[in-house]
């Protein structure tokens, strides 16, 4: 199995043009022509989870999390980063992370954590918007399903869960071409008409270039009239999510729910506020930014991780934050994406890993 192959299918499924601005998701360590022998999954990449490879013999690492942030200046082994990258390189073990693009899919991080707390009704917190064009092209009638399958094919069409949508409509297009063209119809230097269809799809920003190459490919035209339009739709992707518990629970057996489903042994919380919680916020990791989005979907509780002191104050007796710590909000990314690879690649080797990474203890 080439590693190109297994990154095609995990950036189809969470593309990395969805990542954030200061995120490193996306190949770290490796050759994309590289031979895959198995597949290790990991929330962390640290020394351990290395070594964990190589006995295994495995020379893919997959991530939740970057080892690699920003840019390394040197490598002397005096950090855990530098000597991570080194032991990968010398092993060659090829390191693969996806980070926020994960939590930003609607099949990602926090649908995995909203199902361990049987969360449904399941919506984004912040669904993204202006991530949408409109592609606007105008295609002889006869070419008109060759070139809309092709741009289907290359990412075109695809809202929610429907996909090859289109619109088009039956007109006329008139052209004159001079010496120097060969017309597809009609003969140089005679204005022809011909029966075309004005045809509209929608495409994710980060697919444009590959749809607009199908459409220069397929159209049969020596010069395409198109145009992109930009959109305001809100996206198939967005950060946190916010559901319902099946039923009215008072706070206290919802923590011990959390407790429980999540082995949250550490559970730092506001103030109860009402008798019962049913609408609950949720966001894997650092998620104190959408604490208004929480308030504004009416949700009783904001469940996510690394709250500090002064921030707990801002839930205003408005909701209540439950801050279960990083390593247990996100703990089940590594079967999320296990499940993922099993599911796509059934006959490869693919092992969640056994090494607990969490770097915090708690005393009881």
């Amino acid at each position: 199995m080439l590693l190109a192959e297994i990154i095609k299918t995990i950036e189809a499924w969470a593309p990395p043009a969805m990542q954030e601005s200061y995120d490193n998701s996306g190949l770290i360590v490796g050759r994309y022509s590289d031979e895959i022998s198995g597949v290790l999954v990991s929330l962390d990449c640290t020394e351990e989870i290395v070594d964990e490879a190589i006995e295994l013999g495995y020379n893919l690492i997959v991530s939740h999390h970057p080892i690699v942030f920003s840019g390394l200046k040197r490598f002397n082994s005096a950090s855990y980063i530098e000597r991570v990258v080194e032991k990968a390189i010398k092993h060659n073990i090829c390191l693969y992370a996806a980070h926020t693009n994960l939590d930003n899919v609607k099949t990602g991080v926090n649908a995995k954590l909203a199902s361990k707390l049987g969360l449904t009704n399941l919506q984004f917190l912040d669904a993204k918007s202006g991530r949408y064009l409109k592609l606007v092209t105008f295609v002889p009638e006869k070419q008109l399903n060759e070139v809309q399958f092709a741009l289907f094919n290359a990412g075109a069409g695809k809202v929610s869960d429907y996909d090859q949508c289109s619109f088009y409509t039956a007109g006329v297009g008139g052209f004159r071409g001079n010496d120097n063209t060969n017309p597809f119809v009609g003969k140089k230097g005679v204005r022809h008409e011909e029966p075309e269809c004005r045809l509209e799809v929608i495409v994710p920003d980060f697919k444009m270039k590959r749809v607009e190459q199908a459409l220069i490919e397929t159209h049969p035209y020596e010069e395409v009239a198109y145009d992109w339009v930009q959109l305001q739709n809100k996206t198939e992707f967005g950060s946190g999510m916010v559901g319902d518990l099946p039923d009215a629970i008072s706070l206290e057996v919802f923590l011990k729910l959390v407790k429980t489903n999540l082995n949250a042994e550490g559970i730092r919380y506001t103030k109860k506020i009402s008798e019962s919680v049913k609408r609950i916020a949720i966001c894997g990791g650092s998620g104190s930014f959408l604490l208004n989005k929480a308030k504004a979907a009416n949700a009783d509780v904001f469940l996510t991780a690394d709250y500090k002191y002064h921030q707990f104050f801002d839930a205003e007796n408005d909701i209540v934050i439950c801050d279960v710590g990083h390593f247990e909000s996100e703990q089940y990314t590594i079967e999320l994406i296990a499940e993922f690879l099993n599911e796509n690649f059934p006959t490869f080797a693919v092992r969640s890993t056994q090494k607990n990474t969490n770097p915090i203890n708690y005393f009881n």
